[in-house]
């Protein structure tokens, strides 16, 4: 069983750091795709970053080169470093994995997600 486990929200000052972490378990990191999503209050689940097999990162324009997606397959976990933190960043941040298996078999997994706050 697949299972995605987030760690590292909490309450931040504004232009403050976070560091969230994801850890798979049950199957091997390497297989899969990883995103960070994220949900603000009344608002829908957008995409923050994105980090291929081969470690190709992508972003959403709303980042500004202030966010940095990254993994380490030895320890099975991806990370999204976070730093000069707005107010607007406030938000649950949803790691998830996916992946197409050899057969056409789309795997899609989600972790539970770390709430993160950005206040003074």
């Amino acid at each position: 069983q697949v299972q995605l486990v987030e760690s590292g929200g909490g309450l931040v000052q504004p232009g403050g750091s976070l560091r969230l972490s994801c850890a798979l378990s049950g199957s091997a990191l390497s297989l899969y795709v990883m995103y960070w999503y994220r949900q603000a209050p009344g608002k829908q689940r957008e995409l923050v970053a994105r980090i291929t097999r081969g470690d190709l990162t992508t972003y959403e324009e709303f980042v500004e080169s202030r966010f940095s997606i990254s993994r380490d397959n030895a320890k099975n976990t991806v990370y999204l470093r976070m730093h000069s933190l707005k107010p607007e960043a406030m938000a649950i941040y949803f790691c998830n994995a996916n992946r197409v298996t050899g057969l056409g078999e789309e795997l899609d997994y989600w972790g539970q997600g770390p709430q993160v706050a950005v206040s003074s």
